[in-house]
């Protein structure tokens, strides 16, 4: 069973996310404050990179005092739809603890429209970025809105969701847009048997098995609809060549350059979800060795015996919130949610007892020093807030 507070813990959450309109800070945002952008110090890529590892790292809030506003952000935005959508699944099933079905589609709809109105305008196809200016080592300065394979995957498959519900056309026009965005705006780099698609459409970031793997991610959500084979193809390739890139023990690497050699929790549970989204949505299941064995390694690594999530395979600190969230909605796509109860009852409820504030907002990491308990409303709140809709529609009867 999961925590007696489950319901309270969840209800807390949702009426803090409702009540800020889901805006929030990020930990990413600190070249959002308005007094940073009156200096000169926002065109020497050193400062901006550590004014924005400042806000990142530091356990301790400035940016109300330096004036960085609540936003919203399409990432954040399109978990929380994922979400709302499975609440509405939920009602559907007579389970009303959050929200009647009426309730339940009318944020669905509102949602929605502002996901719609955060498309990023401009390129070959529907896409979305973040609300902030990020500096990505010294190698690239992203500016606010560049369009990524990330959020716009993320973005899709809530649309993807909502339309399932709605039926409304004009949503799953921009469902299919977005193929042309991963076909035309991201490069395709060489490697192995396939390529790699780019994590956005600038040059320089093409090395992150995980955007890649949600490029193709988008085309077979697409696929689904259109049945346009070239998509298959394309998407096929791409988790052939991430397939291949996974170590014989089932983990994979963030990425190809020496500095992104990693084997991290939350971006495995990507990489599985990408693959098994491809595998259900084309009906081939020629890659279930790998999400198998990637699964295995996922359970058996990223947890300790009273379910506290690790960050990464070999160390526990820093424990960050997506860690926890994303096993259960990776658990979900992959089936094995009632297989993983025990081990999914345990992590929740260790989150819920060392991660949430009494305010209903879940903290962005716990470490071994001072942690940072600031809210985020992307990186923690929709996260957590999707995770514990799945949980919820998972548990059906249970909770």
């Amino acid at each position: 069973m999961p925590s007696p507070n489950f319901k309270k813990s969840f209800q807390k959450l949702k009426t803090y996310c409702e009540s800020e309109d889901f805006k929030g800070w990020d930990p990413y945002d600190g070249m959002n404050s308005k007094i940073f952008q009156a200096l000169p110090l926002k065109h020497w890529d050193l400062a901006r990179l550590a004014w924005i590892q400042g806000f990142k790292r530091s356990p301790i809030n400035f940016r109300k005092a330096l004036l960085v506003p609540k936003e919203h952000n399409s990432k954040g935005i399109a978990l929380f739809l994922l979400g709302y959508c499975r609440l509405y699944q939920a009602t559907l099933k007579g389970n009303k603890d959050f929200g009647s079905e009426t309730e339940q589609l009318k944020q669905i709809k509102y949602i929605t429209q502002l996901l719609l109105d955060m498309k990023v305008e401009g390129f070959s196809g529907a896409c979305w970025g973040y609300n902030f200016d990020w500096q990505a080592r010294r190698l690239f300065l992203f500016k606010k809105n560049t369009p990524t394979v990330v959020a716009t995957a993320f973005a899709v498959e809530a649309l993807v969701e909502s339309y399932k519900i709605t039926k409304d056309p004009q949503v799953l026009e921009v469902i299919k847009s977005s193929a042309h965005f991963v076909l035309k705006d991201l490069s395709r780099t060489p490697h192995k048997d396939g390529f790699l698609f780019s994590y956005s459409i600038k040059d320089g970031n093409n090395t992150v098995i995980n955007a890649s793997l949600l490029g193709a991610k988008i085309l077979s959500l697409v696929y689904n609809f259109t049945k346009e084979e070239s998509y298959k193809d394309l998407a096929a390739t791409a988790v052939k060549t991430a397939c291949q890139l996974q170590n014989e023990d089932g983990s994979w690497i963030y990425g190809l350059l020496p500095v992104q050699s990693w084997i991290d929790s939350f971006h495995t549970g990507f990489n599985l979800d990408a693959i098994e989204t491809y595998q259900q949505q084309t009906g081939d299941k020629t890659f279930q060795k790998y999400t198998d064995k990637g699964w295995t390694y996922y359970v058996e690594n990223f947890f300790e015996a009273d379910g506290k999530p690790k960050y990464y395979h070999n160390k526990t600190y820093p424990i960050d919130i997506h860690c926890p969230a994303q096993v259960i909605v990776t658990a979900s796509k992959l089936n094995q949610f009632k297989t993983h109860k025990e081990l999914l009852e345990k992590t929740l409820n260790w989150t819920i007892d060392n991660m949430q504030s009494k305010k209903g907002y879940f903290y962005y990491q716990v470490k071994k020093g001072m942690s940072s308990k600031i809210s985020y409303m992307r990186w923690s709140n929709a996260f957590m807030f999707n995770a514990m809709a799945h949980y919820y529609l998972e548990s059906q009867g249970d909770v």
